[in-house]
């Protein structure tokens, strides 16, 4: 669906890794379940479902996002293997953001590239996204997509257990790479 990051430097033009967005399949739900419900990742992410070893629950809500209008619920891939997911969904008018990358990739930059090819596919403008005041990693990802924090509230973090800091930020506008930054930069293929 979408193509390759392009590397900067010596091996200019030279392929890296390919990130790219597809529909989720029936055969990703396995994967994505542990994923979801690996206890370092339910910690971080912190607002996660109540009880992220029910498969029944998980199975019940995929279907339901999977089939909603107002959801756009895709697959994370790097070359060509499941590492996670990402989606848009609307909740009381407002359109959100949400992904989850298996934690054995996290720190390589495949939630920003994800999300930067989200951004090329969901055009309402703004969207939304709530993180984990503590999780600067997810932070980090959607501030260099454009996101702005707009504020805080206190709120019910079923990964903890406990109400915590939750940082709500807005994106009105994506924030395009430099032309300088090749590094950054997707294209789509077709």
């Amino acid at each position: 669906m979408f193509g390759p990051l392009i590397a900067a430097g010596s091996g200019l033009g030279a392929l890296v890794a390919e990130v790219a967005l597809r529909p989720v399949d029936d055969s990703d739900l396995d994967a994505l379940f542990e994923q979801m419900r690996d206890p370092e990742s339910v910690r971080m992410a912190a607002f996660t479902a109540e009880d992220p070893d029910d498969r029944a629950a998980f199975d019940a809500h995929m279907a339901k996002v999977r089939t909603s209008p107002e959801t756009t619920n895709l697959a994370i891939t790097l070359d060509g293997r499941l590492v996670g997911s990402i989606a848009s969904f609307v909740i009381e008018g407002d359109t959100e953001v949400t992904y989850w990358i298996d934690r054995s990739f996290w720190g390589q930059g495949i939630a920003s590239r994800a999300l930067a090819l989200l951004l090329e596919t969901v055009p309402v403008r703004p969207l939304f996204a709530r993180v984990a005041s503590d999780n600067v990693g997810s932070l980090k990802v959607l501030q260099k997509a454009g996101f702005a924090i707009t504020g805080t509230e206190i709120s019910f973090a079923n990964g903890r257990n406990t109400e915590i800091e939750e940082t709500i930020l807005r994106l009105d506008e994506p924030v395009n790479p430099a032309p300088s930054d090749v590094s950054s930069r997707l294209r789509p293929t077709y």
